[in-house]
């Protein structure tokens, strides 16, 4: 059974109480916040592996909660919220989450999601590589076990989503990854045929790396494929 601990931030009660009873009953530890503030004060104190993070709440809301989470951690973040238009969900990813689910929502298919990123998480976080295993180009140092990206010795913080996709990249530099390839090896699960949830991700990470998000030198475009990594 698992035995990693979810954090659900959801002032809604009835939406609590079914996420706790599906959850409980796949082994998850819970821990529960009905504002963005609350969020905060568990994440001080406790470890966490997921938060699942509702965009509607009083006093801190889901879109500020996220933000202030991203500054010092990279907990995987399933975004929550009664809006489904893209806009919505784009600005969602935008902002570190790593998922985005639309209210109403099927039970199972949230926890089938919740699985797929913790899965995804952990085997980031367990890959056996050499310590000293590292990818350079130019002034870009991609740090395989410890899961860092450096740009000019600085020291530049990505989500687990982004920090998949580089790797995935930069193992594959040179070669040009499709889009449903880069979001299957990324998220870990079947593509959705959502070209914006790649395309959102490779924008947060030009605007983090690269000198010149318009002008990108280490991911570039190739237009009706995907993306690829320099080789140099």
């Amino acid at each position: 059974m698992p035995d990693e601990t979810i954090l659900i931030v959801d002032d809604e009660k009835e939406i609590v109480k079914l996420l706790e009873i599906y959850l409980t009953n796949e082994g998850y530890r819970l821990l529960t916040a009905s504002n963005g503030l609350e969020a905060l004060d568990h994440l001080r104190v406790d470890t966490v592996d997921l938060i699942i993070l509702d965009v509607m709440m009083p006093s801190m809301d889901g879109i500020a909660a996220c933000m202030a989470i991203r500054e010092t951690n990279n907990t995987p973040i399933i975004m929550l919220s009664a809006k489904s238009q893209d806009i919505d969900k784009i600005a969602g990813l935008s902002i570190g989450a790593d998922d985005y689910v639309t209210k109403p929502f099927n039970p199972l298919e949230l926890v089938a999601r919740v699985k797929s990123q913790l899965r995804r998480y952990k085997r980031l976080n367990t890959a056996r590589v050499p310590n000293d295993d590292e990818i350079i180009i130019d002034n870009l140092c991609i740090r395989l076990a410890a899961r860092t990206v450096t740009v000019d010795g600085r020291e530049v913080r990505l989500t687990p989503i982004e920090f998949a996709i580089v790797r995935l990249l930069a193992v594959n530099r040179g070669i040009v990854l499709s889009m449903d390839k880069i979001y299957e090896e990324a998220w870990n699960e079947p593509y959705m045929e959502s070209k914006n949830t790649v395309m959102v991700h490779v924008r947060k990470i030009r605007e983090k790396i690269e000198k010149d998000p318009q002008k990108p030198k280490f991911i570039q475009t190739v237009w009706g494929i995907g993306y690829k990594m320099v080789a140099r």
